[in-house]
């Protein structure tokens, strides 16, 4: 595939676990192309934390998809088939549970008694044993299906796949220096191939 300059990416996805980054990295790639943002956890949920329906989530995205160019972050199965088709760049932060853990324990105590930014309003930050047991069993039973995924986009898609702080750094560094999306997958991350062959 042709690699684009990843400031000519419009329609990007970021996913991996609770905690990873996915909504700064978003939110700091919208501003950055200058493109609109749309956090899923702001809308998905309704208020006091009531999820909505799976055709709801599809018929949002399909709306959201349609648009000219995008940043989305989130993870929520019934909808990942569309975005991935749709996507020109999947970011995937695949980053250790326990870091992902404390991360979501740091942002409990920020915001606790109040919605974060990326939030549907009215819903208060909070911590329960079934966010704690997706985390913790985040890599054994979400992790594989997403490689499937991408190995199956390999090709047709600009993939990014970042797995801990110093590459995400590196990754940004490179973005805002122009560097070309080959760049970053061989200095930032670590290619799909390289590893699928390391599993």
């Amino acid at each position: 595939m042709n690699r684009s300059i990843m400031l000519a990416s419009k329609k990007i996805i970021i996913i991996g676990c609770g905690g990873s980054g996915k909504s700064t990295l978003a939110r700091a790639l919208s501003n950055k192309i200058n493109v609109p943002v749309y956090h899923l956890d702001k809308l998905f949920w309704r208020d006091n934390w009531q999820m909505t329906s799976k055709p709801y989530q599809q018929k949002v995205i399909n709306n959201v998809i349609s648009q000219d160019n995008w940043v989305i972050d989130g993870n929520y199965g019934a909808t990942m088939t569309l975005r991935i088709a749709a996507a020109d760049t999947i970011i995937f932060l695949d980053r250790n549970r326990f870091v992902c853990l404390l991360n979501v324990f740091k942002r409990f105590i920020k915001y606790k008694g109040k919605s974060r930014p990326d939030m549907h309003d009215n819903c208060p930050e909070k911590i329960d044993f079934d966010f704690l047991k997706w985390i913790l069993t985040f890599p054994e039973k979400r992790r594989p299906s997403i490689y499937k995924m991408l190995s199956a986009s390999k090709g047709s898609k600009n993939i990014v796949i970042l797995k801990n702080s110093q590459q995400i750094r590196l990754f940004w560094h490179l973005f805002t220096k122009k560097h070309s999306q080959s760049a970053y997958i061989s200095r930032a991350g670590l290619t799909l191939k390289a590893l699928l062959e390391m599993k």
